[in-house]
């Protein structure tokens, strides 16, 4: 029997792809993963409209959050999700937190911690103006910056407010329950009326 994993991935973009709207992007991107081999999208949040970070530093994104099934091991999952954002024409060399076309990053594959809990808590605590400069050389599960995240935290509190959070022990609710106001200044989420006629 093969062994599946639950993941959660959390998606965002802030340029438009061949005109489209960003919302219609990422509404593309869920039918990619869940067609990708060994993926499959289990839930998916509503898109939510987000301001970028830092502020002023681009246009406005959307983001969803989303769940998934797999029996891929993370560096496999991880592949296949910037193969696609490449596909997409995202190009990694324009920096950390520039504008882009589509990104998907890997927010936690069950309770692992990759690669051991002393590094995920160093990257952790990393202080805000160290998280400009300096970038992990490999994957890190959960997602370091995950708790700090409204425009994770809120998407995905829609589809798994109870996924508990390995190294602390905090669930999702939880840990967007302990953000502070100025983490969702500026989000919300997409009206449906705002997605009428086609993606």
């Amino acid at each position: 029997m093969v062994n599946l994993s639950f993941g959660i991935v959390a998606l965002g973009a802030n340029l438009p792809l061949s005109g489209q709207e960003l919302w219609a992007g990422l509404r593309r991107t869920l039918d990619i993963l869940h067609s990708e081999p060994g993926i499959s999208i289990s839930a998916s949040s509503r898109f939510w409209r987000s301001p970028a970070i830092p502020l002023g530093s681009g246009p406005d994104y959307v983001n969803a959050a989303a769940t998934f099934t797999t029996p891929l091991p993370p560096e496999d999952v991880l592949a296949a999700f910037h193969r696609i954002e490449a596909d997409f024409g995202r190009d990694r060399s324009t920096g950390r937190w520039s504008s882009r076309v589509l990104d998907l990053d890997l927010i936690a594959l069950d309770d692992r911690i990759v690669p051991d809990a002393a590094t995920l808590r160093h990257w952790i605590d990393l202080p805000f103006d160290s998280q400009t400069r300096v970038a992990p050389d490999r994957l890190l599960l959960p997602h370091p910056r995950m708790q700090d995240r409204g425009f994770v935290l809120a998407p995905l509190a829609e589809i798994a407010p109870d996924w508990r959070h390995p190294l602390t022990g905090l669930t999702v609710q939880a840990m967007l329950d302990a953000l502070p106001p100025s983490a969702l200044d500026g989000m919300t989420p997409m009206d449906p009326s705002e997605m009428a006629g086609p993606a």
